[in-house]
């Protein structure tokens, strides 16, 4: 069993930056894999970035990479995403997801994770 819990949503301007927090609760972080998607009105769900836990492999989705950055804190249990220079189309619901044995290839695949959260809004808008 796996919990996550988002944190960090909320509005900003243009050219902003925010830190999204996921924090994961499980019995061992050993062959987890932690996803960031969003998703904005009337779309699909997208993939963002995600993390492996054991080892630090990361993804991004091309939409964010160069201006996004995905990490972990051992001590605290948590996923981070900063996200600078905002823009209105990154506005969505961000959701945490979480799977155990995901492989490198699979990382941004929305089918590959079967626990999530229940999501934080962010909206970017001046």
């Amino acid at each position: 069993q796996v919990l996550l819990e988002e944190s960090g949503g909320g509005l900003v301007q243009p050219g902003s930056s925010l830190r999204l927090v996921c924090t994961v609760s499980t019995s061992t972080l050993s062959g987890i894999t932690v996803g960031w998607f969003r998703q904005a009105p009337g779309k699909q769900r997208e993939f963002v970035a995600a993390l492996r836990w054991s080892g630090g492999a990361t993804r991004y989705a091309d939409s964010v990479r160069g201006r996004s950055t995905i990490s972990r804190d051992t001590a605290s249990n948590t996923v981070r995403l900063q996200m600078d220079n905002l823009k209105p189309d990154d506005t969505a619901v961000y959701l945490c997801a979480a799977a155990r044995g995901v492989i490198l290839s699979s990382m941004s695949r929305l089918t590959a994770y079967n626990y999530w959260g229940q999501g934080t809004q962010v909206t970017v808008s001046s």
